[in-house]
C-alpha cells in the first residue's frame, strides 16, 4: 500500500506531466540564425529551400518591409518547415517581427522576432505546423517593431 508522501509524489509528476502537455501546445518553434548554423524541427537552413525574402528598405524617409504582401501556397509545396530570409538594407538598425495580428495577446500564438544591423541577413524557420495551428485565419503581419508606425506586410497562407 502507498504511503502519503508516495502518493503525494505520484501526483505531482501526474501534475508535471500535463502541464508538460499543455506546454507542448504552445506555439514557439521558430528558430531564428545564420544560413550555415541555424535549424529548426531538427533540419538545417542549408538544406531547405527559401520560401520568401523580405527586405527592410528606406525610400526617402519612409521605412517598410518590402514586399508588402507575400503568398505562400500549401497546395502545392512539401510540408517541409518554411524558412524566410530577412535582409536589412537600410542604414539604421531595423527590426522584425511576425505574428497573428489577429490573437497577437494569446499566449499561444506564433511570434517571430529579431533586429537586424545594416546589411544584415538572418533566416527564420518555422514549422508548418505552427503556422497553420498557432494562428486565426491564414494570414500572419510583418513589420519592423523598433519603428511601429511605418508600413509592413502580410504573409498570406493558401492551405
Amino acid at each position: 500500500m502507498l504511503t502519503r508522501i508516495q502518493v503525494g509524489i505520484v501526483v505531482g509528476t501526474c501534475l508535471v506531466m500535463v502541464g508538460s502537455a499543455a506546454w507542448a501546445l504552445q506555439a514557439g518553434g521558430v528558430e531564428v540564425g545564420d544560413l550555415e548554423t541555424g535549424s529548426v524541427v531538427g533540419q538545417p537552413f542549408k538544406e531547405l529551400e527559401v520560401d520568401a525574402q523580405l527586405f527592410a528598405i528606406e525610400l526617402g524617409k519612409l521605412k517598410s518591409w518590402y514586399p508588402p504582401v507575400t503568398i505562400l501556397d500549401f497546395k502545392v509545396r512539401p510540408g517541409r518547415p518554411v524558412l524566410l530570409k530577412v535582409t536589412n538594407n537600410s542604414a539604421v538598425e531595423r527590426g522584425f517581427q511576425m505574428t497573428d495580428a489577429v490573437n497577437a495577446g494569446s499566449p499561444f500564438v506564433l511570434k517571430a522576432e529579431v533586429v537586424l544591423k545594416p546589411g544584415e541577413t538572418k533566416y527564420i524557420g518555422v514549422p508548418t505546423s505552427d503556422l497553420f495551428y498557432a494562428t486565426q485565419g491564414n494570414t500572419l503581419t510583418y513589420r519592423d517593431h523598433l519603428n511601429p508606425k511605418e508600413p509592413g506586410g502580410k504573409l498570406v497562407m493558401i492551405k
